[in-house]
Order: C-alpha cells, then sequence, then structure tokens
C-alpha cells in the first residue's frame, strides 16, 4: 500500500523553465498562489522565473532592449519563497499593461499591428528560455491568456509553444468557472470589521454611514462584507430591476443617433433607503449603514454624470462619481422632506485598504490548491490553455479558455449574483424590515 505521508514522486516533464505573472488589481493570498505554485515546480527541479509587474516589460521587448533580472524579473528560489504564503503583497508586483488590448475579434490576428503586443510578450519570453507561463489575474488577464495561446496556435508548426494556464483572481468574485477566487473572504472579512466599527460609530452619534465598495460589474463584495459586518441595507447592479429600474434615451450630439438604455429609478433606491431608516427608528435604532456597491454609478441617469471623464470604452470613471457621498446627501435631503426631522448621514468609499490585507486560513488554502493546480495542469495533466478552478472541498479541476470566452468577441461574461437565489435571499432575510 502506498504511503499516504509520502510526496507526489517527482515526474518526467518537458519543462527545464517556466514564467509566473500577476496582472491586474492586487487581491490578500497573492503571494500564497505564487509560493505553492513556485515550490511544486522548484521540487520537481524546474526553474521558476517571476516576471515582475504583469506584463508591464514584455508587452515592450525588443532585442534591442533585453529583459533584465531584478528589473524585468527575478529567479524565485526556496530562499525567495521561505514564509511566504500568508504575507502580504505580492512577491512580483502587478499593473494593467494588456499586450491583447487591440484584439477584438479572430480576424484581428490576421492584423500585425494589432497582434505586434502579444508578438513581442512572446519574443520577450522566448528570450528568457521559458517553457511555460503561468498567469494570474482577473477576466482581463484571462482574456489576454486566451490571446497569447490563440496567437500562438497560428505560428509556423515549427514554432516554439509556450503552454499557458491561467489562475483566476478578483476580490469581487464575479468569475465564471470558480465557486469564490481567492482574497474574496479576506476582502470581505475586511470591509465586514469597518462596518462594524461604523455601526458602534453610528449607534454613538444617532447618524448613518452610506459606505460604498468595490464591485464595478457584481455585486459578491458588497453583499458579502454588509452579510458579515451586519449592515442594514445593502443594495447592488443586480437589484437595478422592476420598479427601481427606468429607461433613458439619449442622443449621440455628433451622430444625432438616438439610443436608450436602462438606468436606475433613483428617487425609488432612495425612498427604499428612507423607509428603511423610519423602520430601524420604529424600533429604536436611530442609526445604521447602508452598503452599496460602486458599480451602481454605471445605472445613473445622464444628469447625474456630467463632467465625469470616460475611457476608449464609453466606461465612467467610477471613482470621480463619489456615488457613497452623493447617495449620502439625497438620502439625508429625502430623510428630512419625508420626516420632517434631520439625521446626519455620511458617505464613503471603502475598499482599496482591502486589496492588500493579511489573508485569512481560508484564502491561503484556496490560493495554495491554485498555485498547485498549475503546476498539476502543466506537468501532471499536460494541459495547455486552461483556467485552473477549484470546488466543493479544494477539489481541482480544469476549465479551458474556450468554454469561457466567446469566440467571435474573444470577451469574458460577468456572473452576477441571480436575485432570489440563496445568498442574494440571505441578505434579505438579514436586513432591517421596511415593510415593503
Amino acid at each position: 500500500m502506498e504511503n499516504t505521508l509520502n510526496r507526489p514522486p517527482k515526474q518526467d516533464s518537458p519543462f527545464q523553465r517556466v514564467a509566473i505573472l500577476f496582472a491586474g488589481g492586487p487581491a490578500p493570498a497573492a503571494n500564497a498562489v505564487i509560493s505553492t505554485c513556485a515550490t511544486s515546480f522548484l521540487r520537481n527541479d524546474i526553474q521558476v522565473l517571476g516576471i515582475k509587474h504583469g506584463y508591464s516589460s514584455l508587452i515592450d521587448y525588443s532585442t534591442d532592449k533585453p529583459l533584465e533580472a531584478g528589473k524585468d524579473f527575478i529567479v524565485l528560489d526556496h530562499p525567495i519563497l521561505k514564509r511566504t504564503r500568508n504575507s502580504q503583497g505580492i512577491l512580483i508586483g502587478t499593473a494593467r499593461a494588456n499586450p491583447g488590448k487591440s484584439v477584438s475579434h479572430p480576424a484581428h490576428f490576421d492584423d500585425a499591428e494589432k497582434v505586434a503586443p502579444l508578438k513581442r510578450t512572446y519574443e520577450g519570453l522566448c528570450s528568457l528560455k521559458v517553457d511555460a507561463l503561468i498567469s494570474i489575474g482577473g477576466d482581463d488577464t484571462l482574456k489576454t491568456a486566451n490571446k497569447f495561446k490563440m496567437y500562438q496556435d497560428r505560428l509556423p508548426a515549427d514554432a516554439k509553444r509556450i503552454p499557458i494556464v491561467h489562475l483566476p483572481k478578483t476580490i469581487d468574485n464575479d468569475y465564471h468557472g470558480i465557486d469564490f477566487t481567492f482574497g474574496f473572504f479576506t476582502a470581505v472579512d475586511t470591509l465586514a470589521t469597518e462596518i462594524r466599527n461604523l455601526l458602534h460609530d453610528g449607534e454613538a452619534s444617532r447618524a448613518y454611514f452610506l459606505a460604498e465598495t468595490m464591485g464595478r460589474s457584481a455585486g459578491w463584495l458588497a453583499y458579502g462584507a454588509a452579510i458579515a459586518g451586519e449592515a442594514s441595507l445593502v443594495i447592488s447592479v443586480e437589484d437595478i430591476t422592476g420598479d427601481l429600474c427606468d429607461e433613458e434615451t439619449i442622443t449621440d450630439p455628433r451622430t444625432g443617433e438616438a439610443t436608450t438604455r436602462a438606468v436606475m429609478h433613483v428617487d425609488r433606491v432612495i425612498n427604499r433607503i428612507v423607509r428603511m431608516m423610519e423602520a430601524r427608528e420604529e424600533e429604536g435604532k436611530q442609526y445604521g449603514v447602508i452598503v452599496i456597491a460602486e458599480g451602481l454609478a454605471e445605472f445613473l441617469p445622464a444628469k447625474y454624470l456630467e463632467g465625469i471623464p470616460r475611457d476608449d470604452h464609453g466606461h465612467i470613471s467610477i471613482s470621480e462619481v463619489e456615488l457613497g457621498r452623493m447617495f449620502a446627501k439625497l438620502v439625508a435631503d429625502a430623510y428630512k422632506a419625508e420626516t420632517g426631522r434631520t439625521r446626519k448621514v455620511n458617505g464613503l468609499q471603502l475598499g482599496y485598504e482591502s486589496r492588500c490585507a493579511q489573508p485569512n486560513a481560508f484564502d491561503v488554502m484556496l490560493g495554495s490548491q491554485l498555485g498547485v493546480g498549475a503546476y498539476r495542469a502543466l506537468v501532471q495533466e499536460n494541459l495547455n490553455g486552461v483556467l485552473v478552478s477549484v470546488s466543493g472541498q479544494l477539489e481541482l479541476h480544469y476549465e479551458p479558455f474556450e468554454e469561457l470566452i466567446d469566440p467571435e468577441t474573444l470577451v469574458t461574461k460577468v456572473r452576477y449574483i441571480q436575485t432570489g437565489c440563496d445568498f442574494h435571499s440571505l441578505a434579505r432575510f438579514l436586513e432591517t424590515d421596511a415593510n415593503d
């Protein structure tokens, strides 16, 4: 009988050197992922390079500008990795440089200019004699990983291939293909602690706090923090339906073309908050914390977004909206109009402080399994173009890129909270009843 205390035996592998790259926003337990991933390869006598600050250096690679050790990459060895699994921050840094930014359709791979950044990335890794790439990041980084594979699929048959596997990361937890992303629960715990602190402050001063959390596309973080933090009410993008939803027609001043989009019925959302405040007062509570997801800013009618800049894709700069402060004033005014009394409502933003928080045990375990999963995908399973996933009791499985990404647009789909599901209903059971 095999000894269950033995490590899995070393395996024959075509890999002599692999690279690990982290891109996008930080997340707690990043180093658990990087450390366990690197250690797994090192124990199989495979050298590991940590590419510093995402694709920043690779995207600008040229033979006239070779990649430098220490500046553009580091060798991850056992001394560097010592006791890093529970550490904060990101050992190899991060950035949002995206070599696949200009590629949004399979036909674009025939355009030399559009694929040039992918070509430079490939050549940069080849210059380092990298045999496989592990990318860690959010949905944009997953899209880049897929495009990097697709670029190589179109290379001549005798060209070097660099297999790639992707490890999903986002504190927003809005990722298809995995139940929970590493760092999510630590971020929830960090924000929940702040919400509980605000509750004590609010009770002492008979005031409300309206806390805006991260979560541009989906409300997982807002809901998780509200449930764990004992907030009085939580509202996210998934809740802008029914009578809380409205329509707005906008005319493009350049073309004269009119388009209709779904927007938030702001007055009804504010009224829902005011009714909750009145219900709490009937319970003898003159304080509370309302949590709103930052993504609600995307649903604001145009009059609330005048002067707010937009990026190349038409997305507003959410941080400049200051949704928490905006809503706080609207709620305070509506409360006074409804009751004839004043109540201080303080608006604030929560989020950045959670991205590099000390990871909790679950996120360290989840991140560790994902890191080991990258090794197992490449060396044990001989896979390429897969997302490493974990479900149930940290069981590993692998999701092919093509099952997660639209083959025509090359984009991923956001995983929203399903309204009415048990997770969504949990928040409703725990909130103050506003007598709907």
